[in-house]
């Protein structure tokens, strides 16, 4: 079929020459040399899909060839780049508006693997008690070792109401675990948090999407307000935070800071070499910051920690992050399909990579969870027979401790409060200690 195969050549080739923009006296003979290698190189591709169109044992559609040629080129290059079908394409964008059928867990392709990166908070699969680094082996039976990462998560994804089951291999555990969860409609809310105590706030970022810098903006100016504008000290949660958009990650950044780079990109293309820098317009005020990150922070989440750190704005508390250090852009197609092609590196502030090292925590503290006290079974001065009355009235009331039961369990959480703690304590303005009035007679 000569003439199935000129056509495919002639527009694959004309397509690879569109993104070419050197000037016409830039090393014409070399390029002439590299066209004709393409030129050879192409007509090997299109030979085999016309021989495969023509002499298959069963007829089979060209667009289901072309697409297979297009993973196949993907699946050569990095984990994170792919080939999306117009339905993936369609999904991909409802990820960034927050809404979709499934099972809440944000996952990524490492050496073959089907990773999770984290569970989503609140959804089937953080309730089940999947965790980050858990390996999917088995998505409903079927094995995920040729699946790229989109077509996985298009199988995980679906109506709401219906029963998916994952087979998970976890490290420390010999057997494979399964895991039956319920799609359910994920609305996907990136930004929450309250008053810990009187001057302490906590705020958790879960994602990068398209309003989640105006939702945290909205989030401090409520906290501030209700600590009465005497914030004492701040607990940014990042862990299991997967990343999102760009843009986001640099929105959230300039809310901390009011000047200086906050993340600059390397790539091949002069439109992937961008620099962003922060302004001092809605800064926050500079109160004490301790930033908790694990493992399951990656990509939009690591570039806010890794810019508030080089400026020695914010305290990094936890355990190493994911290490995800390149920017994918979505690229859209003629068919409605679409490319999510890795196009550049980031680079933190003081020139850091971080790809496939992570970010270090400043304090390293492992996740432990501790049992919730409800009871106290010590004794104290008051609780003796005969004991003295104080003499001096207590001019510093208990505080009103807010803290949540689930709070009270969670092991980093507790060691961020006590270094904000430490951190006013230390901060306070020191005084000649007061003299007893009375003397002894």
């Amino acid at each position: 079929m000569p003439s199935l195969r000129v056509l495919l050549l002639t527009l694959v080739f004309s397509s690879m020459l569109l993104p070419q923009f050197a000037s016409a006296d830039q090393q014409t003979s070399d390029m002439e040399k590299n066209q004709d290698q393409t030129y050879e190189e192409l007509e090997l591709f299109t030979d085999v899909l016309a021989i495969i169109h023509r002499s298959y044992v069963e007829e089979v559609n060209i667009r289901d060839l072309i697409y297979g040629g297009i993973r196949g080129m993907l699946a050569t290059l990095d984990p994170h780049s792919s080939f999306l079908t117009p339905e993936l394409y369609e999904e991909m964008q409802a990820d960034t508006h927050g809404e979709f059928g499934g099972v809440g867990i944000e996952v990524s392709l490492e050496k073959g693997v089907l990773l999770v990166v984290s569970p989503i908070e609140g959804t089937p699969a953080a309730r089940a008690g999947i965790k980050a680094r858990d390996k999917i082996v088995r998505i409903n039976g079927k094995t995920t070792q040729d699946l790229n990462l989109m077509e996985s998560v298009r199988l995980m994804r679906g109506a709401a109401g219906e029963t998916i089951v994952l087979q998970i291999r976890r490290k420390g555990t010999d057997k494979l675990l399964d895991f039956e969860l319920v799609r359910e409609v994920i609305k996907l809310h990136s930004v929450s948090g309250y008053t810990l105590e009187p001057g302490y706030a906590y705020a958790r970022v879960s994602q990068f999407q398209e309003r989640t810098a105006e939702e945290l903006r909205t989030l401090l100016s409520k906290l501030r307000i209700e600590n009465q504008d005497n914030l004492k000290g701040m607990i940014l949660d990042l862990r299991n935070n997967p990343g999102g958009l760009l843009d986001q990650a640099v929105a959230v950044s300039d809310l901390f800071l009011d000047q200086g780079l906050i993340v600059y990109t390397e790539g091949r293309d002069t439109s992937s070499q961008l620099r962003f820098q922060a302004t001092s317009a809605g800064t926050e005020p500079r109160y004490p910051l301790v930033l908790l990150i694990n493992e399951g922070s990656a990509s939009a989440s690591e570039i806010v920690a890794g810019a508030l750190h080089d400026h020695n704005r914010g305290l990094l508390l936890g355990e190493q992050t994911f290490g995800k250090g390149s920017v994918q852009t979505i690229i859209p197609l003629s068919d409605h399909s679409g490319l999510r092609l890795t196009t550049a590196r980031y680079f933190t502030p003081s020139g850091t990579s971080i790809q496939a090292r992570g970010i270090a925590p400043d304090i390293e503290v492992p996740a432990i969870d501790l049992p919730v006290v409800q009871s106290k079974e010590h004794y104290r001065e008051k609780d003796l027979d005969h004991h003295f009355e104080a003499t001096t009235v207590d001019t510093k009331p208990t505080e009103n401790i807010q803290l949540k039961p689930r709070d009270r369990g969670d092991f980093q959480l507790m060691r961020a409060l006590d270094l904000l703690k430490g951190i006013d304590y230390f901060n306070r303005p020191t005084s000649a200690p007061v003299e007893n009035s009375s003397s002894a007679q």
